[in-house]
């Protein structure tokens, strides 16, 4: 069997098993015991996705500023949302202090 089909397959099944969640459960409101745990899911999968690329240099952590500026960035523009409530303030401190940290070290 080629590639192809292979791929072919797994994403028409990938695909019935996404619609079959909408088909069931789109009209029905989601149990208050489950909605709460859902909430979190968008922030549990940023995080998973942005702390290798924070913490991790070449496989290891690593929280030197100079081998690794990206972590004091990231904290930087973790206090200012956290104090600020602002996204735009956040994302313009983090590349800030991360060009600045670049140009030091």
């Amino acid at each position: 069997m080629n590639a192809f089909i292979v791929v072919l397959i797994i994403g028409i099944g990938t695909y019935l098993i996404r619609l079959s969640f909408i088909g069931i459960l789109g009209n029905r409101p989601v149990p208050s015991w489950a909605e709460a745990p859902l909430q979190h899911v968008a922030p549990a999968v940023l995080a998973a996705i942005a702390a290798p690329a924070v913490l991790l240099t070449d496989g290891s952590v690593d929280l030197s500023p100079v081998t690794n500026p990206q972590f004091f960035a990231a904290v930087l523009a973790g206090l200012v949302t956290w104090r600020l409530k602002n996204v735009v303030w956040a994302i313009v401190t983090g590349m800030v202090a991360l060009w600045v940290l670049q140009w030091l070290f």
